[in-house]
């Protein structure tokens, strides 16, 4: 199954034309892993520098099993240009679904605003507007359980926090959103979903009063799911058809509870009642299809399905980083908007911001910080050496090719799960060891 990662090229774009199984906008480049590369496909960019490899040319078509096995001894992914490809090679389908995404849709979002500033500058203060705006979710879920009401004021101002510190640097709330509470996991899934929102929102240009309200939508998403008899909202065990039936009251619930509370978006009510509908007509409660699906809907089931994927259940485990977007790859077109899914897999990056990485030399770190012109050379902080040694946090920019002890360029291997070597990435934010591995890089 392969991912898209979309990078834009400056190209004029004039009169769409229709896109079949032959013909592929230069805009996107298809991400995928190794073991799905076949002889035939034209592989323009690896997940390392070219320099640090043997191959003569930036870019060329694989033409012998020689080729394909050099590919696949060095590299965990590539990219591959499907319009340079041979015409014979088989086309996975999960890209046929998303290339309905037509190249003037996707540029026409253009680009993204630059970060006003970084990882370093911002983690204390988004610390903080992070842990406030948990507060006040844990807080109107706990008042809404009881019977109460929602405080509108209270959670547009936790809200607006939020999009200004994204605005400020997207990267250190989506690395907050990977410290995941399992006691917690009501509360950090809202707020989770409203940043995520709010991250795509930003890539895609939203204006600041756009990304307020849709961050509000992604906060009040789940709300309904207050009014579920908690025997069935905090099974351990998959519901059964009759419980499930109940669960899907959620939508229709919340959206009659934030539609009565004052002051509160009707946008956020619709998202609430909207959240679960598909693109094919087959999602619930209404079976609406795309032409009925309001954009900030969209944004956030984009972002609720993601979130809901990478954490841990009672009775599943979190998906990795990669293995969420192959899911979304291949529902997009189907259950999500092909453009949005291209757009928010860019928008966080092919290794996000807190995500656990494995170098090619066995050292691991936690990715810190993407650089937008380096997005497969980001900031890490090393925690574990090469022999799987703890390690005091070194900070290492991997995109100025820093070196190990033995000389070698440090290059990701791959994404791997933090619960696997035992980490636990939380407590580099809640100890302070993170910030105590920046006063130490200077």
């Amino acid at each position: 199954m392969a991912i898209l990662w979309p990078f834009g090229r400056k190209k004029k774009i004039t009169t769409p034309k229709r896109l079949d199984e032959t013909e592929y906008s230069s805009l996107v480049k298809v991400f995928i892993p190794v073991d799905q590369l076949t002889i035939g496909m034209y592989v323009s960019e690896l997940d390392k520098p070219w320099v640090e490899t043997a191959f003569l040319l930036q870019g060329f078509e694989i033409k012998t099993e020689k080729e394909l096995r050099a590919v696949k001894d060095i590299c965990h992914h590539v990219y591959i240009d499907m319009t340079r490809q041979r015409k014979n090679v088989a086309t996975p389908v999960s890209f046929k679904q998303i290339v309905a995404a037509r190249s003037i849709e996707i540029a026409k979002y253009g680009t993204p605003p630059k970060k006003s500033s970084t990882f370093e500058k911002e983690i204390s203060r988004a610390g903080k507007v992070y842990d406030n705006a948990e507060r006040v979710v844990s807080d109107f879920m706990s008042t809404v359980e009881n019977g109460g009401g929602i405080d509108s004021v209270l959670t547009k101002n936790a809200v607006a926090e939020c999009v200004e510190s994204v605005l400020h640097s997207p990267d250190t709330m989506l690395w907050l959103t990977q410290l995941k509470n399992k006691d917690e996991h009501t509360a950090q899934h809202s707020l989770n979903v409203s940043i995520l929102s709010i991250v795509l929102g930003r890539h895609i240009n939203l204006s600041s009063a756009d990304l307020n309200n849709l961050g509000l939508c992604g906060m009040m998403h789940d709300v309904g799911k207050l009014l579920i008899p908690p025997e069935i909202l905090h099974k351990s065990t998959p519901l059964d058809e009759q419980e499930l039936l109940i669960m899907r009251t959620h939508t229709r619930l919340g959206y009659n509870l934030l539609k009565s509370s004052e002051n509160m978006s009707l946008s956020a009510a619709a998202v609430a009642l909207t959240h679960h509908e598909q693109l094919d007509g087959k999602g619930y409660p209404r079976r609406m299809q795309e032409s009925g699906i309001s954009h900030f809907t969209k944004i956030v089931s984009i972002a609720n399905a993601y979130d809901g994927m990478t954490s841990d259940t009672p009775y599943q485990r979190g998906k990795t980083h990669l293995e969420a977007t192959q899911i979304l790859t291949n529902l997009a077109g189907t259950h999500f908007d092909p453009t949005l899914v291209v757009k928010f897999i860019e928008s966080i990056g092919v290794y996000p911001p807190g995500c656990l990485i494995e170098m090619t030399n066995g050292a691991v770190a936690i990715v810190i910080e993407v650089h937008e012109n380096a997005k497969l050379r980001p900031q890490v902080v090393i925690i574990l050496d090469e022999e799987k040694n703890p390690v005091s946090g070194r900070i290492v920019d991997l995109s100025k090719m820093t070196t190990d002890k033995l000389g070698n360029v440090y290059t990701i291997k791959n994404i791997i799960k933090a619960k696997d070597w035992n980490v636990d990435v939380s407590k580099y934010y809640q100890e302070g060891l993170l910030q105590k591995s920046f006063s130490m890089s200077r």
